[in-house]
């Protein structure tokens, strides 16, 4: 199995687990008397095999992340790249965002409210990390589909 369909599996899942515990909550009580749409024993017991299947696909997928070499990184390096540089792409964006703001003048007052950084600057190093990232998705994307999962 390649990385990449592991990946659609957790992922898939993943939703599963989430309609099992809806399911499992919706028919945790009943009317006296009455019988639940569904057995919730039943349900828990679909839940766990879906939930050990999970860790044994994280742990398989993780390991073969750890292990597969791109160029001189991992792709579980990789991986932590793609994570920072979205986190430093939504800093940039929300900076430059707030550097433009237009400001208001108190009461007729003159007082200027100025931007303390160039917000095409910031704007541009914002641009430069996305074209990163973009390169960074594309390479882990084609990795996953080449890649044999351990």
């Amino acid at each position: 199995m390649k990385l990449a369909q592991a990946l659609q599996d957790r992922a898939d899942l993943n939703a599963r687990i989430g309609q099992l515990r809806q399911r499992i909550c919706a028919n945790a009580l009943a009317q006296e008397g009455e019988k639940p749409a569904e057995d919730p024993q039943k349900l828990l017991a679909e839940l766990n095999a879906c939930l050990d299947r999970l860790q044994e696909l994280t742990a398989r997928v993780n390991l073969t992340n750890a292990k597969t070499k791109v160029g001189k990184v991992t792709l579980t390096e990789l991986i932590a790249e793609k994570d920072t540089l979205s986190s430093r792409i939504r800093a940039y964006r929300d900076l430059a965002s707030s550097a433009s703001q237009t400001s208001s003048r108190a009461r007729g007052a003159e007082i200027r409210i100025l931007s303390t950084v160039s917000v095409a600057d910031v704007q541009a190093e914002a641009d430069r990390l996305a074209k990163r990232l973009r390169e960074v998705n594309a390479t882990i994307q084609e990795n996953n589909w080449l890649t044999e999962l351990i």
